[in-house]
């Protein structure tokens, strides 16, 4: 293999979630290509700080970068951490994508997310309505934290041969996600209280109403989309990368399909006490269909049904 043009791709934050996915997805692939891949975690260095993502940066010399690196957590350690949300998101962006523009790479592509677009808007929303109006007071701090990526991403690429462009997953879900009740996302949460009422012999709370809507991508096909993205996305405007919009669950939906994976045969009840959160965020996937117009998604029974698997599994060693 030449590699004269080989690609070395930094993977910040690759523990995470959609680093699995994408290390999944490309031990899949029967055409490998003339790249190296880099996955940091959190024992590399900290990336809040610029002397340790230079560092990081000089040692690897990347060519390429995929920014999935954040200080993230579900709805209640957004309410309560608004302003470490919003000052350790913008440390890290700044000091990576700094980095990516003073390295002179090829391209950046940073990981976004749809929590971030205006609370009151019109649906589905789009890759233009991401700037029209404030996110929802929730979760503030991470979302224009989050935005701004977009502004830099045009700033950067200003003047610069380096492409810097991000994606806009909808709820990510699948192996290796953090299971923690309070700090986890919606589904993982819920899957984790499942198993507990099951071994308690107890009821499936499940906090808020039930009724807020949400898409869902499995984690393995967001790995593949993410490294599609590098190889062939070139546009410096983000894209979604989402389900479609006819796809969109419940949480009680999700909830029930969770119970009859783990053979729940207890009550379900919904604490209607706690905050539902943004009602829904219905994303529009038509972007990305015109360029992958034949993407086959996993279905979220089959995705929760694989997830389930990997956590009953995996319980002692899983992030909870």
């Amino acid at each position: 293999m030449d590699n004269s043009n080989k690609k070395v791709v930094l993977v910040t934050g690759s523990s995470g979630l959609v680093g699995w996915g994408i290390k999944t997805s490309l031990n899949a692939e029967t055409d490998k290509q003339n790249e190296e891949w880099v996955f940091l975690s959190s024992k590399d260095g900290d990336l809040r700080k610029y002397e340790d993502t230079a560092k990081i940066f000089e040692k690897y010399k990347p060519t390429h970068c995929l920014h999935l690196a954040a200080y993230v957590g579900g709805l209640f350690r957004n309410l309560k951490y608004k302003s470490e949300f919003f000052d350790y998101n913008m440390l890290i962006n700044m000091n990576v994508l700094r980095c990516c523009k003073e390295f002179k790479l090829v391209k950046v592509v940073s990981c976004l997310s749809t929590c971030i677009f205006p609370d009151k808007t019109k649906y589905p929303i789009n890759e233009q309505m991401l700037h029209d109006g404030a996110p929802h007071p929730s979760n503030e701090g991470y979302a224009y934290a989050k935005r701004m990526v977009d502004v830099m991403n045009r700033c950067y690429s200003s003047g610069s041969d380096c492409i810097f462009t991000s994606v806009i997953p909808t709820n990510i879900y699948g192996p290796h996600d953090n299971f923690n009740i309070e700090n986890g996302h919606v589904l993982p949460g819920l899957m984790h209280k499942c198993h507990i009422a099951n071994s308690l012999n107890g009821n499936f709370e499940i906090w808020g109403s039930g009724k807020p809507l949400r898409q869902f991508i499995y984690s393995e096909d967001l790995g593949k989309l993410m490294i599609w993205t590098l190889r062939h996305y070139d546009e410096t405007s983000p894209i979604i990368l989402s389900v479609d919009p006819e796809d969109e669950v419940s949480i009680a939906d999700v909830a029930s399909i969770i119970a009859k994976n783990m053979s729940f045969k207890g009550t379900i009840k919904y604490d209607t006490s706690k905050s539902d959160g943004q009602y829904k965020k219905t994303a529009d996937n038509a972007k990305l269909r015109s360029l992958l117009p034949q993407f086959e998604f996993t279905t979220i029974d089959s995705g929760i049904q694989k997830t389930v698997k990997w956590f009953t599994e995996n319980y002692e060693n899983a992030r909870k």
